[in-house]
């Protein structure tokens, strides 16, 4: 098991500056850290696969559909065409990031919805889209893991169970889910049993609070999340996935509107003691 944190906390696209946080979060001690990858290229990605590397870290990344012109649910096949290049862009910066995983709401512009739940046509047209990105992504050994998300963000992937469906959809060895415990904190009738059911094709896991702020100062049964993932066989990525109120574009994406912390400087070290002491005592 791996111990990580996405770097969304600082910012939503990392630069230079953010250099002395990924040391800081080594010397922490944690295993890893995860990636925003929202835009920039592979040159980008490369020096920032090289600090990681240079301070002993693992990472992964996260990415999204940026626009109408890249959604692999669209009807247009041209939009679609846009989507598989997105996501080759997307997995060329994980190779020079040396990146492991590939997650996020890669599936459909966020925000977008048609007033129903998603056709036989989407899913199908999606599946195409994510197929043919997981064959890229199998080159470098990159494991992609699609992520549900709530349904106030997205329509198309809501729950756990319509996620592993839709990985029985684009059968390929390289493609699972990212189980985020935020969201299926709204969304599962259950979060805890449905694990279980889905152990099979969850390839990496966010810890998420239910208000979107540090592990273990909300109401998400961690002690459950921790033993059903640990009995299952879990033994991949364990990503604290945190917000706050300091960067006004990405708090109001989010939809984080207060402030959780009084400083994000010691965010890190409580999480990393709250996540390895519930994963020990699962």
């Amino acid at each position: 098991m791996k111990v990580g944190f996405n770097l969304l906390l600082w910012n939503a696209f990392i630069t230079e500056e953010h250099y002395p946080v990924i040391e800081k979060l080594k010397k922490t001690g944690f295993d890893g850290v995860e990636v925003p990858v929202f835009g920039g290229d592979p040159a980008h990605y490369e020096k920032i696969g090289k600090v990681i590397a240079d301070n002993g870290l693992s990472s992964a990344a996260v990415t999204i559909i940026p626009d109408e012109e890249h959604n692999p649910v669209s009807p247009d096949a041209k939009n679609r065409a846009g989507g598989v290049e997105h996501m080759k862009w997307a997995i060329d910066c994980c190779a020079a990031l040396k990146a492991e995983s590939l997650t996020g709401p890669f599936y459909q512009v966020l925000g977008k919805f048609t007033g129903k739940g998603p056709t036989d046509d989407e899913k199908k047209w999606a599946a195409e889209v994510l197929r043919e990105a997981s064959e890229y992504a199998a080159k470098i050994n990159l494991v992609l893991g699609v992520e549900f998300l709530n349904r106030f963000e997205c329509y198309f992937l809501n729950t756990l169970a319509d996620s592993a469906a839709f990985v029985k959809m684009v059968d390929h060895p390289n493609f699972g889910v990212l189980f985020d415990t935020f969201h299926a904190n709204i969304e599962e009738a259950d979060p805890v049993g449905c694990i279980s059911k889905n152990i099979d094709v969850i390839k990496h896991v966010h810890t998420s609070e239910n208000h979107r702020g540090m592990p273990g100062t909300g109401h998400v049964d961690w002690a459950g999340t921790f033993k059903a993932l640990k009995s299952g066989g879990y033994d991949g990525w364990l990503v604290t996935e945190a917000f706050g109120d300091s960067l006004p574009e990405l708090a109001a994406t989010t939809c984080v509107w207060r402030d959780y912390y009084e400083g994000i400087d010691d965010v890190p070290a409580a999480t990393l003691k709250f996540i390895k002491e519930g994963w020990e005592a699962a």
